[in-house]
C-alpha cells in the first residue's frame, strides 16, 4: 500500500516506512520531528522545473507530463521504491507542499501505482 501525506502531518503508526520525496528539505521541520526512514531527494523535481512549477495549478498538467519525463531517467530510485513498497507492505511518500492534489508525491505514486 502506497499513500502520501504532507511531512507536516504527525507521524501515525499506519504510515509504514517513511521517505521524503522534495529536494530540498522542509521548512521548519526538524530531522527527528520527521521521523524518517528514507530521504530520496534525487528523486524530487528538478531546481528548474520545481521553480517554473511553482505550485501553481493551471500548470499542473504540464508539471506532469515533464516531470514523468524527468523520472525516465531516475528509473533506479523508482525501482528501490517499489522493491521498499513490496518488501515493508506500507510505504509513505511525504512532500512538502501546502496543495495535497498537486505535488511531485502525486506523480511518484501514480506512476508506482
Amino acid at each position: 500500500m502506497i499513500k502520501i501525506k504532507r511531512i507536516y502531518e504527525p507521524r501515525e503508526k499506519d504510515d509504514g516506512y517513511r521517505v521524503l520525496v522534495d529536494r530540498l528539505w522542509p521548512r521548519g521541520v526538524s530531522k527527528a520531528k520527521a521521523g524518517l526512514d528514507l530521504w530520496l531527494k534525487d528523486i524530487g523535481p528538478s531546481n528548474e522545473l520545481r521553480k517554473w512549477f511553482g505550485h501553481r495549478p493551471e500548470r499542473w498538467t504540464e508539471f506532469r507530463k515533464k516531470y514523468r519525463q524527468e523520472l525516465k531517467s531516475k528509473k533506479e530510485l523508482l525501482e528501490q521504491l517499489k522493491i521498499l513498497a513490496k518488501k515493508q507492505k506500507k510505504l509513505t511518500l511525504l512532500y512538502g507542499a501546502k496543495d495535497e492534489q498537486h505535488n511531485q508525491a502525486v506523480v511518484i505514486a501514480e506512476i508506482l501505482a
